[in-house]
């Protein structure tokens, strides 16, 4: 049984100090998204469909090793380090070394050496964000019981995300890959690749250190709400904490929303630079507004999405939020179609990226609070509260489908005979990249929308079951003094 934590009000700035460590989970996340397949096809010289079955491989073992991580730091003691705060420090040193080395493979290596070394890097990456990733956000989950404020500490969580995402696409196009004489189209420099390595590794370092020490204050009191294993074997425990969340309803729906969410982003993330630099011939500045815009709308939408989630509740949010995103799905898909009349011009994708950023804004924050709503379910149920597994077995779910998603970008890079060698890809090549991003997310969004249909929990649901835990434990407290 655990006990239940009765945190309420968390201070804003440590809602600040616990989201600035999703800066660098940003950085790592959008660095390997936006621009490996790119560098790897581009760049390297490597096939498509070889470099989608890596990235698709290590993505299927990081979202394996998740459930298992979450586990592992649920039934971590140290009163040093409590459940979480020592993956923090693993997993942001592993990550910054080998995003380091990733971005520094000689294109005059041998093919085969090539493809060994992405391989090996992409799954060392892998492994080390999810030591960080995992304890990291279940980490979030237990600092408040509220309703309200667990969506206030995932909207500033989200804020940094984005932040860091908007530093690997947009500051990154503006300061690593500028035109030269050279290299007219910046993100055709090998040497920018290096640079933006270096850097970002740093930045991991640093973002991780600042959420460390501003958390640790609420290590020894979240140490007496760990799970009590000492009645029962840990594989049993392991074993019934993964059954729980295959038979919550509530959990299934939105992990299956928050999947197909991050469908639509993979995609985005994987072939929209091949996107905007191919079919619309935008170079790395041009491109930078465009995502500058949609990351900035996105950020400032949060306050929004809180506000709009207390009048409406999560689930209606969500629903709304996916309208928005299909819209924006249909104004792309006409983008595409208009391609001839929109070439080099990046004033015409604004309205898409104002629609898109304001949108997902609220698919960044909303799913993640519900979870910790569907845990408290399963607490009332189970009697113990595995924030890690669960949100393990949330990333299990996404992570499985982005490794599809992916493999399925590098075949489509083959099919449609994408060819990096060749300075201008034939029309075919190009109309067909745009619709599928444009048709791909669409349909990704639908699916979202039919998941989180199912979904029942309300703030009244949830409050109901707050009480019949706390009266549960208080009497099982008093049973004990007695």
């Amino acid at each position: 049984m655990s006990t239940p934590n009765n945190n309420k009000n968390i201070p804003l700035r440590d809602k600040l100090g616990y989201g600035i460590g999703n800066f660098s989970t940003g950085v790592a996340i959008q660095i390997v998204g936006a621009y490996l397949v790119f560098y790897s096809t581009a760049i390297l010289g490597l096939p498509g469909s070889l470099v989608g079955l890596a990235i698709s491989l290590s993505i299927i073992w990081d979202a394996l090793t998740d459930p298992l991580m979450g586990y592992l730091s649920d039934i971590t003691i140290s009163k040093i380090f409590g459940r979480r705060h020592l993956y923090l420090i693993i997993g942001s040193i592993g990550i910054a070394t080998t995003n380091y080395f990733t971005w520094n493979i000689s294109s005059s290596l041998d093919f085969r050496i090539k493809f060994l070394l992405i391989c090996v890097y992409i799954i060392l990456l892998k492994t080390s964000m999810t030591i960080y990733v995992t304890p990291y956000t279940a980490l979030g989950a237990e600092m408040s019981c509220d309703y309200n404020e667990r969506t206030s500490i995932q909207a500033s969580k989200t804020i940094f995300f984005l932040l860091g995402l908007a530093f690997v696409s947009v500051a990154g196009m503006y300061l690593f890959f500028k035109p030269t004489d050279e290299y007219i189209k910046g993100q055709l420099n090998p040497q920018s690749y290096s640079d933006m390595g270096m850097v970002s590794s740093i930045v991991i370092l640093l973002s991780t250190f600042f959420c460390y020490i501003s958390t640790m204050k609420y290590i020894p009191i979240l140490n007496k709400y760990q799970i009590q294993v000492e009645k029962k074997s840990k594989f049993s425990i392991l074993v019934e904490s993964f059954k729980s969340t295959l038979s919550n309803s509530a959990f299934r729906y939105v992990a299956l929303c928050y999947m197909f969410n991050n469908v639509a982003s993979a995609l985005l993330s994987n072939m929209g630079l091949h996107v905007f630099t191919y079919t619309f011939f935008l170079n790395s500045q041009q491109i930078a507004s465009i995502i500058g815009v949609q990351f900035f709308v996105c950020i400032v939408s949060q306050p929004i999405w809180s506000i709009i989630s207390k009048k409406l509740d999560k689930k209606a949010s969500i629903i709304l939020g996916l309208i928005i995103c299909i819209i924006s799905s249909i104004i792309f898909a006409i983008i595409v179609a208009l391609r001839d009349s929109v070439i080099g011009v990046p004033l015409y994708f604004f309205p898409y990226a104002i629609i898109i950023g304001f949108g997902t804004g609220g698919l960044f924050t909303l799913p993640l609070s519900m979870v910790a709503d569907t845990i408290d379910l399963d607490e009332l149920n189970s009697g113990r509260r595995s924030e890690g597994v669960y949100y393990g077995c949330l990333t299990l779910y996404y992570k499985c489908s982005q490794a599809i998603t992916i493999f399925i970008v590098g075949l489509m890079l083959d099919l449609v005979k994408f060819d990096a060698s060749l300075p201008v890809q034939q029309k075919t090549t190009l109309i067909s990249l745009g619709m599928i991003l444009a048709i791909g997310s669409m349909v990704s969004f639908i699916l979202s929308w039919l998941s989180i249909k199912k979904y029942s929990l309300t703030k009244e649901n949830v409050l109901s079951i707050q009480k019949q835990i706390l009266e549960r434990n208080t009497t099982d407290n008093l049973s004990e003094l007695v």
